[in-house]
């Protein structure tokens, strides 16, 4: 039997729980993240096509929209690589999907309350917890302004062992994790929405057109991820060039002779002879 697709590939994601065959999944996890008063029992989930070009683009986002019973509009991405925007990148979309609700001249008594869902594959936030949520609140008395706008941030790598896996959001996390987990068999016993899940992410593991369209998936977030490393390398050696140029400069300003200033900072002695010149 051939090992199953990582269920956290975003590609996997959408299809497991942004699929209308499923909508039981998506319920199940909303309720789960959400824990609303009024349980959600129905969704209408949006923007379902996963054609190839969305699949073999890098800026794609191949994220779960969708509308609950609760009149709530929700975005949910899956994150597997820290790009260190998040925070802005969550702002800027929970705002389209706040302004996009209205035309030119509708009430703004229309606007639905709307939740963007972040779930990330990497530590991200301060906090130890690893479901955070945010809401707008006055500073001194903790006084809710609205609960129109709610953010949330789940980092899996937070998740710690021996948390109550009856919370289902636990439950599901454990499920992103690592589907083939002992814990994970287990509560495919007790939970209809885990089981049929699991049965959906087999399915797509045995079937060549989807192994395909996930390992073409893979290459463009690999490709991604090594160019954002790239970047992230230069960054570093930019900044460490830097602090050598500067090191250079107290040397010079000290009187050292320029052959033992190339030698301390790593400089070249051309570099050197620019700087005292």
């Amino acid at each position: 039997m051939r090992g199953l697709l990582d269920p956290k590939m975003d590609f996997v994601f959408k299809n497991i729980f942004g699929s209308e065959k499923h909508p039981n999944i998506l319920i199940s996890f909303l309720n789960a993240t959400l824990k609303p008063k009024d349980l959600i029992t129905e969704v209408e989930i949006k923007n379902t096509d996963l054609n190839k070009g969305y699949i073999e683009d890098k800026f794609s986002r191949l994220d779960v929209k969708a509308t609950t019973s609760n009149n709530e509009i929700i975005n949910i991405e899956i994150q597997l690589k820290n790009e260190y925007n998040m925070i802005k990148r969550s702002l800027y979309y929970w705002s389209k999907l706040y302004s996009e609700q209205l035309n030119e001249g509708e009430d703004y008594s229309l606007l639905k309350r709307t939740i963007c869902i972040n779930i990330l594959n990497f530590k991200y936030l301060k906090t130890r917890m690893f479901h955070s949520v945010y809401r707008m609140k006055e500073i001194h008395t903790n006084e809710e302004l609205s609960d129109i706008e709610e953010i949330h941030f789940i980092e899996i790598p937070k998740l710690e062992d021996g948390l109550d896996e009856k919370d289902m959001l636990v439950a599901w996390i454990e499920f992103l994790k690592n589907p083939e987990s002992e814990k994970v068999r287990s509560l495919e016993m007790s939970v209809d929405e885990i089981r049929e899940a699991k049965d959906e992410l087999i399915k797509m593991s045995n079937d060549d057109t989807q192994r395909e369209l996930y390992e073409m998936r893979a290459k463009t977030l690999r490709d991604k991820i090594s160019a954002l490393n790239e970047a992230e390398r230069k960054g570093i050696k930019k900044g460490e060039k830097n602090k050598a140029i500067e090191i250079a400069k107290s040397l010079i300003n000290l009187g050292l002779d320029k052959e033992s200033i190339a030698k301390s900072t790593g400089l070249d002695l051309c570099e050197v002879e620019k700087l005292m010149n």
